[in-house]
């Protein structure tokens, strides 16, 4: 595509995600247009397309992305059926923007790695980005700068706090928080870090009442990474309050904080009950929290499909957290650390190029990447 061209959009999937991003899309998103959503509920898709003038609504994920009016795909569609429907992205070699988790599993994964490396030697760029939206959100970015920058001198520790007011269903089990929830702070780390996670261990302290029964809630991560530094990392996906991620880097020389409340002062001070009060608002969902990263991430991906030139999670750090996220389902069964094993890299293709060489502001150090 040149510079100027449009690019025309279909989403696949119209839940909350698909709907916020169709949202978006349609109203603040420069250089793209939504032309098609897609989802099995074709009455809720209907609904969706109702809202924004000249979209059409199917039930037919494949359907979509094979048609001649779209130029790139959002997969907002849960994580069991994004291996085809990223695999027939890279068969139309039409860029695909796909939320996380890549796949469910650390295989599947390896797959779409291994297919948008092959397209990259057929088209010459990659094609798969993954919705690890953080690393666009200016915190968190500000943050790996400052790291990057030596001012702190060596990071030694991060420490992640990831807290819902509650989850929509009693279908998300103690696994779904490993894998749809904690994978966010897997590519934290990795991001921050700039390096892999070579260990896990999931810890299970006593579960709050809202949880659903059998449901481990909150849980406690600990990572290992491969030059020695530790996160610590809190997932708890009932907590009544609302929407709470924040992250603090201790480094030899200082630390640092981001995700504090979104007044302009924090502050904190006693009540005439005698307890302690801070002074700023606990944002109600994602949504909220990471707007201006959502739609940093999506303006990034629509430019680089208009430029060419690729940016942002590749389709390797979509496997690497699920990797990790996979050994954290294996600890919470155990409660024992797990050591993970990424593939080697040089098995999955031939390209002269790899993800290593992404230079755009979001890609991680080279270091982080094969």
């Amino acid at each position: 595509m040149g510079s100027n061209d449009v690019v025309r959009v279909g989403i696949v999937g119209v839940g909350i995600m698909g709907a916020d991003h169709a949202e978006r899309l349609a109203r603040r998103i420069a250089g793209a247009r939504l032309v098609a959503v897609a989802d099995p509920d074709e009455g809720r898709a209907r609904d969706l397309a109702a809202r924004f003038e000249g979209v059409r609504a199917g039930a037919d994920a494949l359907e979509l992305i094979a048609a001649d009016d779209v130029d790139a795909v959002l997969l907002a569609s849960p994580g069991f059926v994004h291996e085809d429907q990223v695999l027939a992205c890279l068969a139309a070699d039409k860029p695909v923007l796909c939320e996380k988790p890549l796949t469910m599993d650390s295989e599947s994964s390896l797959r779409l790695v291994a297919a948008d490396r092959e397209a990259e030697e057929r088209v010459g760029r990659r094609l798969v980005q993954v919705g690890f939206m953080r690393r666009f959100d200016p915190e968190y970015a500000g943050l790996r700068t400052l790291l990057e920058s030596g001012e702190l001198g060596r990071t030694l520790l991060l420490h992640n706090v990831h807290r819902n007011a509650s989850v929509p269903n009693a279908d998300f089990r103690s696994e779904m928080i490993v894998r749809d929830s904690l994978v966010h702070e897997v590519d934290v780390a990795r991001f921050l870090f700039g390096e892999e996670v070579v260990a896990i261990q999931v810890l299970s302290p006593a579960p709050t009442s809202h949880a659903a029964d059998g449901v481990i809630d909150p849980q406690v991560a600990i990572f290992t990474m491969a030059g020695g530094g530790i996160v610590t990392n809190e997932v708890f996906v009932n907590s009544q309050v609302g929407y709470e991620v924040r992250c603090e880097a201790v480094a030899e020389r200082g630390s640092a904080v981001i995700g504090r409340p979104s007044s302009s002062t924090y502050t904190t001070a006693l009540a005439v009950d005698g307890l302690g009060r801070w002074g700023g608002e606990v944002p109600a969902d994602y949504r909220t929290r990471f707007a201006t990263a959502y739609d940093l991430e999506v303006q990034a991906w629509v430019d680089s499909v208009r430029s060419g030139t690729p940016v942002g999670p590749t389709a390797w750090d979509g496997y690497a957290a699920t990797a990790v996220s996979t050994a954290g389902m294996a600890s919470l069964a155990s409660g024992e650390r797990v050591d993970i094993a990424l593939a080697d890299p040089q098995t999955l293709s031939h390209s002269a190029s790899s993800p290593d060489t992404d230079t755009s502001e979001n890609a991680p150090s080279t270091k982080e990447q094969p």
